[in-house]
């Protein structure tokens, strides 16, 4: 058939129409193999639907069966043909053949059921599955024994279909057609005029099929009969017909039926032979018969829902070509051996926690294609979920909401459907659903803690970060972004912002500045934390600072006072015994902790064998007996150090006189020459200077006695307890662990007289040490003065201060 009368044919039968109904159902009918972009209806206007909610409702396509034929055009409203539709290939020989759509819009959910027929167009040709046939008669065939042909298979319907055979030439055998209950024909070749091996050996025939289209199509296969000797009886099968019933769920293997032919003749043409002659079907793919017993059993597997009815159509032959037909009918029942099918046609991925009950959530369908009770389906959710099934139609079901939605108790549901059907036993399918819960802002941001607190340690670069405080939101997304804000406050009244700020993302609080624990130990402020819902929602919390100690101050000396202008000595009396305390090494650290524990070590000595220093308390002693061959002037270097990491040190030089009197110190000390011119007015300016002293001596007389009682109070106290005494420092300076200390209070007066170079000084001391400082400036002569006992011991004894002219 050519290209062009193809053509035509379509253009003449390409006829179509459209039934619409009041339910939103609507029905095409179009011809197969029409080329694609080809209009098949327009749907907006059958529908009743403006094209502008084809774009809003997102409008889209289901087929059940998944195939993609057709399409929407949203712009137009319009159904086109989006791929090729061949009736054959979609439908095979059922009648009618149609394409069942959904179409779903959204916003709100609505959907719509589409028919398209597809109508047969004559466009396949009959044909035999076989290129020829062959067969072996005997000559002594009788006129009217009957040869079964091969049918031709048209996969048109209709008109279209297969009409007439026709078998050419027509000598010795004619045609015959017996219509089938499936509106078939059986094709028969019937001999009508005796064969004569003699004269012919060999007939070659044509069987043709015409089909019953406009203009016709044929198709035609050869037929070879070989003309045999003598057998002149054919099998005979012992009924025309068998029916056996089998279920679809029977395994390969499965014997159906026996049949049998017998053969009136003897010897080898007595011997009968049995073949499936099935062509167009799938029976010889599904079944298989035993060539020489005639078992028929089952090689394929069967399905009740492609085919529900079998027709086996068996020959028997023997060795002469005689034959004879029966057909095998089998019934095949239903099984539940299908689980329904569940299709989603339109979803919502998210909803709002504040959505009203029976809000529609999901449409799906549900195809089982098992019949009957088989075939009816019912669908279920788990419990205790806020959602239900509704049955829209028999196939179609909704999703809805039941009860109102908290996104803080469930952000997410995982909703399992559950499809099964009424079969024994029953067979089911599921499909989870993940719906979205979107949130509203009803949380405020809660911190982790009721309170914080925080340590770093004092001299921290600026910027160093010191902690994190953190702050969680139940809400979602921008309800639940929570941002950190320092509330206005003051520290010794000075702004919070100029010590910490906060990061407004993360919550890391800063060191702005660098601290110093000497000056502020601690502080505190708030931070608050608040979420970007509109309107925002916030808390408050409060945060502790705490500084810590560094090791970043060295001990200081208070005891011995070096200074530049005068020269301090302890004597130690040459029949000092071992043990004998010669001063002691009072130095303080303003640090804390271990940072202030302070120790001491002798460094250098002019005779290391003479003195010790205690390791702990500073105090410097003998370590043997003074002889007079140790040297009268000894100097020892004493290093202090804290127990910081690492630690820090300072010290100090200790210069001891050995001797028993202060003229035998005087001339190792004092060999400084003095200048003897004066100045004409120096005794006017000394006359006014010991005035001036006079009445800051009497005025720090009054505050040193009386400072002295207070002292006395709390000595008294301390010493009656057995408590160690806390000697007097200056107000910068702390004793942190008790040591480092001397035992009794030193005091220190000078008087001068009018002539400064004949100056003597007399030392007021407590706890029987000796003490000697030398002026170099003075000529004079100094001499020691040792307190028998303790101002501890005595209290009320004045301070000694007596000055030499």
């Amino acid at each position: 058939m050519s290209e062009g009368t193809m053509r035509w044919q379509v253009l003449v039968s390409a006829w179509m129409f459209c039934l619409c109904s009041v339910d939103g159902q609507v029905t095409y009918s179009i011809p197969e193999e029409m080329s694609k972009g080809s209009v098949v209806g327009n749907i907006a206007q059958d529908l009743g639907l403006d094209v502008k909610r084809l774009k809003s409702g997102k409008a889209r396509i289901y087929t059940e069966d998944n195939g993609e034929y057709v399409e929407l055009n949203k712009d137009k409203g319009l159904l086109l043909v989006k791929d090729r539709i061949d009736r054959e290939a979609l439908c095979g020989q059922t009648t009618p053949c149609a394409i069942h759509l959904q179409i779903t819009l959204e916003d709100p959910i609505e959907f719509y059921t589409v028919t398209v027929e597809i109508n047969d167009i004559n466009d396949n040709v009959p044909s035999f599955k076989k290129g020829e046939m062959r067969f072996r008669i005997s000559e002594s065939a009788v006129v009217g024994a009957k040869f079964t042909l091969e049918r031709a298979m048209d996969l048109d319907v209709g008109v279209n279909g297969l009409k007439s055979y026709s078998l050419k030439p027509t000598d010795n055998f004619n045609l015959k057609l017996h219509g089938q209950n499936d509106g078939s024909k059986n094709v028969e070749m019937v001999l009508q005029k005796a064969l004569d091996r003699e004269m012919q050996q060999h007939i070659s025939l044509t069987l043709t099929a015409t089909d019953g289209g406009d203009p016709p199509l044929s198709g035609t296969i050869r037929v070879e009969i070989s003309v045999l000797d003598v057998n002149d009886n054919a099998p005979v099968f012992t009924q025309e017909s068998y029916k056996v019933t089998v279920s679809e769920t029977a395994p390969k293997g499965t014997v159906l039926s026996i049949v049998s032919a017998t053969d009136a003749d003897e010897g080898p043409n007595a011997s009968v032979f049995y073949a499936i002659t099935n062509t167009l079907d799938d029976v010889p793919r599904l079944f298989h018969i035993e060539e020489e017993s005639g078992v028929v059993s089952l090689k394929g597997s069967l399905d009740y829902e492609k085919a529900q009815l079998h027709e086996i159509r068996v020959q028997a032959s023997d060795e002469g070509g005689l034959t004879d037909s029966c057909k095998i009918i089998v019934e095949v029942t239903d099984t539940n051996d299908n689980s329904p099918s569940i299709n989603i046609m339109s979803k919502t991925n998210s909803i709002s926690e504040n959505s009203k009950s029976g809000t529609v959530i999901t449409i799906f369908n549900v195809q089982d294609n098992d019949f009957g009770e088989n075939g009816k389906v019912t669908c279920g959710i788990g419990e205790n979920v806020p959602f239900l099934i509704e049955k829209t139609s028999k196939k179609i079901f909704s999703l809805v909401t039941d009860s109102e939605l908290d996104r803080e108790t469930a952000s997410e549901y995982n909703i399992t459907v559950t499809c099964s059907d009424e079969g024994v036993p029953s067979l089911s399918s599921s499909v989870t659903l993940t719906l979205q819960i979107s949130d509203v802002n009803d949380n405020a941001p809660v911190f982790e803690r009721s309170s914080y607190e925080a340590y770093i340690v004092e001299n921290n670069t600026p910027g160093v970060s010191i902690f994190t405080v953190k702050a969680t939101d139940a809400d979602w997304k921008q309800n639940a972004r929570v941002s950190y804000i320092l509330e206005d406050s003051s520290v010794n009244g000075v702004p919070v912002s100029s010590y910490v700020s906060v990061s407004a993302d993360s919550g890391v609080i800063h060191a702005v500045r660098s601290f110093d624990y000497e000056q502020i130990k601690d502080f505190r402020f708030c931070v608050k934390a608040q979420d970007g819902g509109s309107p925002p929602l916030s808390s408050n919390v409060s945060v502790s600072i705490q500084i810590q100690d560094q090791n970043d101050n060295p001990p200081q000396v208070l005891y011995p006072v070096q200074t530049a202008g005068s020269v301090v000595a302890e004597m130690v009396p040459r029949s000092a015994d071992v043990g004998y305390l010669v001063t002691k090494v009072v130095a303080v650290d303003v640090d804390s902790g271990q940072n202030a524990w302070l120790s001491y070590k002798l460094q250098k000595a002019t005779d290391r064998a003479l003195f010790e220093v205690g390791s702990q308390n500073g105090e410097i002693r003998t370590v043997r007996q003074v002889t007079e061959k140790d040297l009268l002037k000894q100097r020892l270097t004493v290093i202090v150090e804290d127990n910081g990491q690492p630690s820090r040190s300072a010290t100090v030089i200790v210069n001891v006189a050995v001797a028993d009197s202060f003229p035998e110190v005087l001339s190792e000390f004092s060999d400084f020459p003095h200048d003897k011119d004066y100045n004409d007015n120096l005794t006017f300016y000394l006359v006014l200077a010991l005035a001036v002293v006079s009445f800051l001596f009497i005025t720090c007389l009054v505050v040193i006695i009386s400072v002295k009682i207070y002292r006395w109070r709390q000595s008294r106290i301390l010493y009656h307890s057995s408590l160690p005494v806390i000697p007097y420092y200056p107000p910068r300076y702390s004793d942190t662990l008790g040591t480092g200390t001397l035992p009794h209070t030193y005091n220190y007066e000078v008087c001068r007289t009018t002539d400064s170079r004949k100056s003597d000084c007399k030392f007021g001391r407590a706890g029987s040490q000796n003490v000697l400082i030398m002026d170099p400036s003075s000529t004079g002569t100094m001499q020691r003065m040792q307190s028998e006992k303790s101002i501890l011991d005595e209290p009320d004894s004045p301070l000694e201060v007596s000055c030499f002219g």
